[in-house]
C-alpha cells in the first residue's frame, strides 16, 4: 500500500501543474522538450520529498532549502541507480505549497553551483523548476523531482547482464520462439540495449571543447 502511496504521490506532483493553477506553470509537452536533449536518452529518474508516514505528515515543518536537499539526495530517487554515479544532462523540479518562487529559484542555483561536477556543462540553465500553489493532501508543501541522469545507465547495465546470463542457456527462450519469434530479435533488442547504454557514457564523458576538436577534423578532411 505505501509503495502505490508513493508512486501516486509522486506522478501527482509530476502532472500537478497540469491540474491545478501556479505562479510558474509547465505542462507535459514542456517538460518532454526541456528534458529530452537527445532522442534516445529518455529515461527519466524521479524523487519526492518530504518522505514521510502518512500518520506524522501533519507534524513535519518544512522549509524549502529541507526540500530541495532531499529532493536531490540519492536516498530519495525511485530508481535503482545512484546519480552521484553519473552526470545530469538536464533536470526538472516542481514544487507544491505556498512558497516563494524567488526562494526556490535561489535553491536551484544553490544547487547547481555547489554540485557543478554533477551537472554536464554543455547545456547550460540545465534545471528547470515550476511552482504550483496547491499542495499534496495533507502537507503544507512538497516537490517532486525528474531527472535525466546518464547514472541510468546502471540500470541497464544490470538488465543487460541478467539477460546475457539467461540468453546464454536459452533459458525460457522456447515460449517466445513457439509464439513466431526469432532468436535474432533477442540479439538485436541486446545490442540495442548496448548501444544505449555507450551512448549514455559518450554523453557523461563530454565536455565542451569536444565539439571543437570535431571541427577541426572535419575541416582538416576538408582541405584533404
Amino acid at each position: 500500500g505505501d509503495l502505490n502511496h508513493l508512486i501516486s504521490a509522486t506522478m501527482s506532483g509530476v502532472t500537478c501543474c497540469l491540474r491545478f493553477p501556479g505562479q510558474l506553470n509547465s505542462d507535459l509537452r514542456k517538460l518532454a522538450v526541456n528534458l529530452i536533449p537527445f532522442p534516445r536518452l529518455h529515461f527519466f529518474m524521479v524523487g519526492f520529498a518530504p518522505l514521510t508516514s502518512r500518520g506524522s505528515q501533519q507534524y513535519r515543518a518544512l522549509t524549502v532549502p529541507e526540500l530541495t536537499q532531499q529532493m536531490w539526495d540519492a536516498k530519495n530517487m525511485m530508481c535503482a541507480a545512484d546519480p552521484r554515479h553519473g552526470r545530469y544532462l538536464t533536470a526538472s523540479a516542481m514544487f507544491r505549497g505556498k512558497m516563494s518562487t524567488k526562494e526556490v529559484d535561489e535553491q536551484m542555483i544553490n544547487v547547481q553551483n555547489k554540485n557543478s561536477s554533477y551537472f554536464v556543462e554543455w547545456i547550460p540553465n540545465n534545471v528547470k523548476s515550476s511552482v504550483c500553489d496547491i499542495p499534496p493532501r495533507g502537507l503544507s508543501m512538497a516537490s517532486t523531482f525528474v531527472g535525466n541522469s546518464t547514472s541510468i545507465q546502471e540500470m541497464f547495465r544490470r538488465v543487460s547482464e541478467q539477460f546475457t546470463a539467461m540468453f546464454r542457456r536459452k533459458a525460457f527462450l522456447h515460449w517466445y520462439t513457439g509464439e513466431g519469434m526469432d532468436e535474432m530479435e533477442f540479439t538485436e533488442a541486446e545490442s540495442n540495449m548496448n548501444d544505449l547504454v555507450s551512448e549514455y557514457q559518450q554523453y557523461q564523458d563530454a565536455t565542451v571543447d569536444d565539439d571543437g576538436e570535431y571541427e577541426e577534423e572535419e575541416e582538416q578532411i576538408q582541405d584533404e
